[in-house]
């Protein structure tokens, strides 16, 4: 995990652990609740949906046994909001962060080279007086 979000990858590792854990939400349940989820696809639409946050209510689980993976998939997938949320914005932060460096830098720089102009032109009339006192 600290390797993905290092390497800056953590969008893609996101999306891929929620797509994982929508299909093996699904799989458990057909598997917990084949009333309510007759068929894969119907369990996987209604993963899909709750892992969204979306809701639609057009197919919701019944048992005790259904509930629970639901209500497992409701956190998930509002953890996996809050977590593609601070990714997004973390990005943006990065980039403006980059951008005022960039700034910063190049604002020294300037600064660096006009005081080195100063100082070569206090140089030159340093000489000068010095060559008027001294000879």
């Amino acid at each position: 995990m600290r390797r993905v979000v290092a390497t800056r990858r953590i969008f893609p590792f996101l999306a891929l652990v929620t797509v994982a854990v929508a299909f093996l939400a699904a799989f458990v349940a057909t598997l917990v609740d084949e009333k309510d989820f007759p068929t894969f696809g119907d369990a996987l639409w209604w993963s899909v949906v709750t892992v969204a946050t979306v809701g639609y209510g057009d197919i919701v689980p019944t048992t005790t046994e259904g509930r629970l993976v639901g209500a497992a998939l409701i956190i998930f997938g509002v953890t996996f909001l809050s977590f593609l949320a601070a990714t997004v914005i973390s990005m943006f932060v990065a980039q403006d962060q980059h951008e005022q460096a960039v700034v910063e830098r190049h604002l020294r720089e300037e600064s660096e080279a006009r005081t080195q102009e100063l100082l070569r032109q206090i140089d030159d009339r340093l000489a000068v007086i010095e060559r008027k006192l001294g000879g």
